[in-house]
């Protein structure tokens, strides 16, 4: 069954990379961003009225009824106020979903009354085919998301402003993600390739052969149909288990030929680069990281700009798709400008999932006829704060002129990319080591962290069990994750990067005194984010 699963999976990607390649390239990126943004509310009503009003199995409709709000009172409301204020007043009335909900991890309950829904009823029923993005899970196959070729295209339209911005047809283009099941590192390649900036080199990390075998040669067979379709995309070259050191040599042989190279890469993989350079006094001055995946925190990017180098964001979500880039003149703190042709973004000050702090999370709203997933003030268990951008870029220019900065994670593991949900990982930290190695739920405890070069993860065990020899709750861990399908990845990812580690320490406790399963360094009990 497993393998007629996969099977599956892997023919609609293969149909989805097709349908990708045979459409044409967005001709005017900016006229189509412009056009989008004089009309997003209108296309979101209409959006909507498709969606939803004349689908009574969509959850949206119970909880727009009884929020007692029809869709003439939609209309209305979105005149008299403007979108984000109407989605404000709906989310204060009940229209919204939490992240467990869009995962299909806690039922739908409004005003006493359960709302039936399943891991496709936030699909987008118009969207019949497309390449698959699919999130991490821990335990279950994670949220599959069917992205249309309409949608791509979009996305290539934001990916060409990024071009412009950045002026990256006069830098050596090099790609540093995983290859499949993670959709990033071939979506990457295949739209930077189509639009003129084709990766010099795209350096693949995620495992060994014998794990990730299957993968690689997908991976190949897809390269493969893009060059048939004469886009000229590079193979991908696997990188050594924790070792990025390729990566900095080839960026500092480009340099010393004078080609300056832009990096699209996670955070993490970035600062291992920029670490590697620094210990074998490499010069990759004046490269361009532009990274997405985890949070941009400061001590991300010292490291990065200690050897010289700059670095950017990118925000996408898995579920959501783009949400926005950062421009040449954000070089602080962790911000993009947010394409509101696309979606979107309110923020609601509420308690931050597994812990005690009090945070901003944002909630999204697709706008485009194209997305993927129709969602209304979707939790994505994500925090940050909306405030205007004020600089003169390529972006603002357009008429993008909000930024989304302060940009973190909360209630899931994000490290080098692999997002995994928090609660599942919790059920695997509560009840699975536990039964197999002794102790109680509160003698393990998962501690996410900033490292020194990389984004950490730390299983802390209590000293009482100290019979257990490490390596195999280490192993056991990773066994764990590997029983599905995008959990494998995350596996051979912290595998090969060296990420995770087990050591026998007491749980560490919140300022209130709790000893939290999931304990995530980054952020406060003041809701502010350490670095």
């Amino acid at each position: 069954m497993a393998l007629k699963v996969a099977a599956e999976q892997y023919l609609r990607i293969t149909a989805g990379v097709r349908d990708y390649l045979r459409q044409p390239l967005p001709v005017d990126p900016d006229s189509l961003i412009r056009a989008q943004l004089a009309n997003r509310e209108a296309r979101w009503l209409d959006l909507v009225r498709r969606t939803v009003w004349e689908s009574p199995a969509n959850p949206y409709r119970p909880m727009f009824e009884l929020a007692g709000c029809d869709f003439g009172d939609l209309c209305l409301e979105v005149k008299r106020t403007g979108l984000e204020n109407t989605l404000c007043r709906l989310r204060s009335s009940g229209v919204f979903l939490t992240h467990q909900e869009l995962k299909g991890k806690e039922p739908i309950v409004r005003a006493g009354k359960l709302i039936a829904s399943d891991k496709n009823s936030f699909n987008n029923p118009w969207i019949k085919s497309g390449m698959i993005a699919a999130s991490s899970g821990s335990r279950s196959e994670g949220t599959q998301t069917v992205v249309g070729a309409g949608s791509r295209i979009h996305s290539d339209s934001y990916y060409a402003l990024n071009i412009r911005e950045f002026d990256l047809r006069k830098r050596a283009q090099i790609q540093v993600k995983p290859v499949l099941p993670a959709s990033a590192g071939l979506s990457s390649v295949l739209a930077s390739t189509r639009l003129g900036c084709a990766p010099v080199r795209w350096f693949a990390f995620g495992g060994p052969v014998k794990d990730s075998w299957y993968f690689r040669i997908l991976t190949h067979l897809l390269i493969i149909m893009a060059r048939v379709h004469r886009v000229k995309a590079p193979f991908p070259v696997h990188l050594p288990a924790n070792d990025f050191s390729p990566v900095a040599n080839f960026i500092a042989q480009l340099r010393a030929g004078n080609q300056l190279s832009a990096v699209g890469s996670f955070a993490s993989p970035a600062v291992r680069v920029a670490a590697a350079a620094k210990e074998r006094g490499l010069d990759i001055r004046d490269t361009l990281f532009l990274v997405s995946g985890e949070p941009l925190t400061e001590g991300k990017r010292q490291v990065i700009e200690s050897t010289g180098a700059r670095v950017f964001s990118r925000y996408h979500i898995a579920e959501v798709g783009p949400v926005g880039y950062g421009c040449s003149r954000m070089t602080t703190g962790n911000s993009v400008h947010l394409f509101e042709d696309s979606i979107a973004v309110v923020s609601h000050r509420q308690k931050a999932p597994l812990t005690d702090v009090e945070v901003d999370a944002l909630l999204f709203t697709t706008l485009l006829p194209e997305a993927p997933k129709v969602l209304i003030n979707a939790d994505m268990d994500d925090v940050g704060r909306i405030e205007p951008a004020d600089c003169d870029c390529v972006y603002s220019r357009l008429g993008l002129g909000r930024k989304i900065s302060g940009i973190h994670s909360i209630g899931k593991l994000t490290g080098h990319g692999m997002s995994l949900v928090g609660t599942e990982v919790v059920r695997l930290l509560e009840q699975r080591l536990p039964t197999r190695f002794g102790g109680a739920p509160t003698d393990y405890q998962l501690v996410e962290l900033e490292g020194e070069v990389q984004t950490q993860l730390i299983l802390r065990v209590s000293p009482r069990l100290a019979g257990v020899p490490l390596d195999e709750i280490r192993a056991a861990l990773l066994k764990e994750l590997r029983t599905c399908y995008a959990g494998r990845l995350a596996s051979r990812v912290w595998s090969n990067a060296d990420a995770l580690q087990v050591i026998h320490a007491q749980p560490l406790a919140t300022v209130s005194g709790k000893v939290l399963p999931l304990h995530l360094m980054t952020v406060t009990e003041s809701g502010t984010h350490a670095t």
